[in-house]
């Protein structure tokens, strides 16, 4: 797409400070990390979320994101990694590519997510869900 920051940066018309790249995936620091060493992996054919991802560049996604968390922990000293990734804006997807967000942990760098679990009103809503959600599953 001809308007996608991630795209310009894939076709190097923006400028990034890359991580890894080969012919189907980049991997390049974010311009503004949540901790220092945050990178994104990307493909470099547009897709929109993770639903327009053929499987196969998705296994290589998730690969290169592997190799990062690793070269994370053991290059840069990470006690642990967060692997993020958001579809829609409502979500928190503010580039419309997808792309995951691998974050390096330190302790006390500081961060949180702030995660606020919620409640099923009873198991009955909760298999209610899921059985819709069963239903919808398909290849």
């Amino acid at each position: 797409m001809s308007d996608c920051v991630f795209c310009k940066i894939a076709a190097g018309e923006l400028p990034s400070t890359k991580v890894y790249e080969d012919d189907n995936v980049l991997a390049f620091m974010d311009i503004a990390p949540i901790v220092k060493g945050h990178t994104l992996v990307i493909p470099k054919r547009h897709c929109d979320s993770l639903s327009d991802v053929p499987l196969d560049l998705l296994e290589k996604l998730i690969a290169i994101s592997q190799r990062v968390m690793k070269a994370q922990m053991s290059e840069l000293g990470a006690d642990g990694v967060n692997i993020h990734q958001s579809n829609g804006a409502v979500a928190g997807q503010v580039v419309p590519h997808i792309h995951f967000h691998v974050v390096p942990r330190f302790a006390g760098d500081g961060h949180s997510w702030n995660w606020r679990s919620q409640s099923y009103d009873d198991l009955s809503e909760a298999q209610m869900l899921a059985d819709r959600m069963a239903g919808g599953m398909s290849e």
